[in-house]
C-alpha cells in the first residue's frame, strides 16, 4: 500500500482516529494500539492545555502519533482561530482540524465560516484540514485557500450511518489535487472499505470504535477494512457490465 502524503510528512496508515467518547483513557489507549493509526484527533475544548499532566494527552504517546487538535465547539471563524492560536502557543502543535458547527442538532459545519477562518490559519502557518459537508465548490475553494485537506462528512457525525453522500463524494474525489479524508457517520468496516475503494485518501472513525463493546477489536477490523479498501482501489477498479462473462474460456466448446 502506497504511504499517504499530507503537508510533506508521510503517513503509512490511512486510518485516522478521534478521541472522544472513550470509556477511559486506558480504554481509548488499547484501541489506538490496535488500529495502527498515525494521527489521533483531540477536541480542544476537553483538554487543559496548561496542564501537561492532562489525563488525554497523558495516554497520547506523541512520539507515535502526530496529534492532531480540532476546533470542535467553534461556532464561528473567529472562535476556530483562536482555539488553533491557543493550541500553537500552548505547543500543542501548529497542525488543526478546522470545525466550524454553529448549528446544535446536527452539528453540520458552516462552508462560509470554515472557508473564512482556512484563509487565515494558512496565513499564518497552519496545516488546516478542515471539516466539511460533501461540497464540491467549497472543497476546491478551500484547495485554492491552502488547505493541506478537505474532510467531507460522510452523514451527520457519531450517526454512524455510512456513505449517504457518495455521488458528492465522489466528485470531490475526482477533482481534488489534495488528500480527501472521509471524516463522520462512518459506522462500519465496511464504510471505510467502501470510502477507500472509491479513492479517498484516508478516513476518519471515532463514534463506530469508541462506543463498541471491545474498541479495541473494532479498531483492529477497521485497520484490516481501510487497508483492505485502499489496496483494491491501488490495484484499479474493475468496469461493472450489463452481461455476463465467463471466468474461464468457452472457445473450445464450440469447436
Amino acid at each position: 500500500m502506497k504511504p499517504l502524503i499530507i503537508a510533506n510528512k508521510t503517513f503509512s496508515s490511512r486510518l485516522f482516529l478521534g478521541t472522544g467518547k472513550f470509556s477511559s483513557p486506558q480504554v481509548m489507549k488499547k484501541a489506538l494500539t490496535s488500529s495502527g493509526t498515525e494521527m489521533v484527533t483531540v477536541a480542544l475544548r476537553r483538554v487543559d492545555l496548561s496542564n501537561p499532566d492532562d489525563h488525554i494527552l497523558n495516554h497520547i504517546n506523541r512520539t507515535k502519533y502526530l496529534l492532531l487538535p480540532n476546533t470542535s465547539g467553534a461556532r464561528n471563524a473567529d472562535e476556530a482561530v483562536r482555539l488553533a492560536r491557543i493550541a500553537k502557543a500552548s505547543g500543542l502543535s501548529n497542525w488543526v482540524k478546522l470545525e466550524v458547527t454553529p448549528e446544535a442538532n446536527y452539528l453540520l459545519p458552516d462552508g462560509v465560516e470554515t472557508l473564512k477562518a482556512t484563509i487565515q490559519l494558512v496565513k499564518e502557518g497552519f496545516v488546516v484540514l478542515p471539516y466539511i459537508l460533501p461540497d464540491p465548490i467549497l472543497a476546491k475553494k478551500l484547495e485554492d485557500a491552502g488547505a493541506a485537506t478537505v474532510m467531507p462528512l460522510a452523514s451527520p457525525i457519531g450517526s454512524n450511518r455510512g456513505l449517504r453522500a457518495l455521488d458528492l463524494i465522489n466528485i470531490i474525489i475526482s477533482q481534488a489535487l489534495i488528500p480527501v479524508v472521509i471524516d463522520a457517520g462512518i459506522g462500519k468496516p465496511s464504510d471505510a472499505c467502501q470510502a477507500m475503494e472509491l479513492g479517498a485518501d484516508a478516513v476518519l472513525v471515532n463514534t463506530a470504535i469508541a462506543a463498541s463493546s471491545d474498541p479495541s477489536s473494532t479498531a483492529k477490523s477497521f485497520k484490516l477494512a481501510t487497508e483492505a479498501g485502499r489496496l483494491f482501489y491501488e490495484c484499479g477498479v474493475f468496469t461493472e457490465n450489463l452481461v455476463a462473462s465467463a471466468s474461464s474460456p468457452l472457445d473450445w466448446l464450440l469447436k
